[in-house]
């Protein structure tokens, strides 16, 4: 895994995390854990995927799942886009993420610039 998708994969995750009110251990967790939780990893996966463009493989290393149960978790949540709030909400969480690992990107001083 590379160091870029290992810091992507725990910022999307930390994010979702704070947002969803669950915590990341819970995220972690090798069972499914409950709904919330199960929903939150969901989403983090999908951020992860469509956000930054990680392949399924990649996100499923990351997260500790399979590529398949990713590739599950991407379906789940974009079904669920067609509710305006969720939409809005997941475009606003992937926007702040793009932005947060941007500034990661640019390195110590050199943010912004």
């Amino acid at each position: 895994m590379t160091q870029r998708a290992a810091v992507g994969a725990r910022l999307v995750e930390t994010a979702v995390a704070a947002v969803a009110r669950v915590p990341v251990p819970l995220l972690r967790a090798r069972t499914r854990g409950g709904k919330a939780a199960a929903l939150a990893r969901q989403t983090a996966m999908y951020l992860a995927h469509v956000g930054f463009g990680f392949s399924l493989t990649r996100v499923g290393i990351c997260f500790g799942r399979d590529r398949t149960t990713v590739r599950h978790a991407c379906e789940r949540i974009e079904d669920r886009r067609d509710d305006p709030a969720l939409e809005f909400g997941l475009d606003a969480l992937q926007a702040a993420l793009q932005a947060a690992m941007l500034r990661l990107d640019a390195g110590p001083g050199r943010a912004g610039r």
